[in-house]
């Protein structure tokens, strides 16, 4: 099966990540393993201070992994910042859908997540660039936009829509066979 890459993107408070909790789920009911990331523009830290994986990267190591029966995590100091594609490639080359919060100026295709609440209008919609990969509006009310639009309830549908239009699901729920 072909992997995917879609973006989930929106002004900040939108939504983006309450609106991944419900897609993860809903995408693997649908027999399509997940990966997911998520862009921070800014320096972070994972790693606690004081704990041994923190103390070896403060001494010096570029790379520290820790591992557990069931999960490895990495840290690793990095020369540039990776692509989204680069990320897929290389972290989640086992997954059949990545799903990135954020990478808005992205080539890949976007689901944008918008509340009146929080913002006057949404990213897209404006014949700016990205509304060519704009693929899904999901909002919490009527948005102009040339694209499926979903409330921000229908998770469901959404991981239907991405299923249909990116794998060859159909409606009765059973994958199209491709010769």
């Amino acid at each position: 099966m072909t992997q995917h890459i879609f973006c989930i993107i929106g002004k900040k408070k939108a939504g983006k990540t309450t609106f991944l909790e419900k897609l993860v789920p809903e995408l693997q009911k649908l027999g399509l393993s997940v990966g997911a990331v998520k862009h921070d523009a800014h320096t972070f830290e994972m790693d606690v201070k004081g704990k041994d994986s923190w103390r070896l990267k403060q001494a010096g190591a570029e790379t520290v992994v820790v591992s557990s029966p069931d999960r490895v995590a990495m840290i690793q100091t990095v020369d540039r910042e990776r692509s989204l594609e680069e990320l897929a490639e290389t972290l989640f080359a086992d997954k059949d859908v990545v799903l990135a919060e954020g990478y808005f100026n992205s080539d890949q295709p976007k689901i944008e997540v918008f509340r009146q609440e929080a913002h006057d209008h949404p990213l897209c919609g404006r014949n700016n660039q990205q509304d060519k990969k704009l693929i899904a509006m999901v909002s919490d009310q009527s948005v102009t936009v040339d694209v499926p639009k979903f409330g921000l309830d229908e998770a469901s549908e959404v991981a239907a829509h991405i299923a249909r239009k990116y794998y060859g699901w159909v409606y009765n729920g059973m994958w199209a066979t491709h010769d």
